[in-house]
């Protein structure tokens, strides 16, 4: 299927309505109204949570979402890395970029 322009261009929009809105909704309606504590407190949640639930994954899925952990030496042994500089420096920048390279090193010798 060729796409002409004009279809580039709706996909292009659709994108950037998919992308903007989400952000611009909770802007919107937040803006004017207090935020309660509570939720405050809820939401500092979702960052390693949605971490959380890409590692777990990425470790313990297989591509036929079968629960399995064989041939996953490298990876296990970086997240466990991970997870103490994370616990010690409280740093997700530091933390991925110290896993990345785990990954890389542990997977060139293993």
């Amino acid at each position: 299927m060729e796409w002409n322009s004009t279809q580039h261009f709706w996909l292009i929009i659709l994108c950037f309505a998919v992308a903007f809105i989400p952000r611009f909704v909770p802007l919107a309606f937040f803006r004017t109204r207090k935020i309660p504590k509570w939720f405050n407190e809820w939401m500092g949640y979702i960052p390693i949570a949605l971490f959380t639930s890409l590692v777990v994954k990425d470790l313990c899925i297989t591509s036929s979402y079968t629960l399995s952990v064989a041939g996953k030496a490298p990876e296990l042994i970086a997240a466990l890395i991970v997870f103490i500089i994370a616990y010690w420096t409280r740093s997700m920048a530091l933390s991925v970029i110290l896993g990345l390279a785990a990954v890389l090193i542990l997977a060139a010798f293993i």
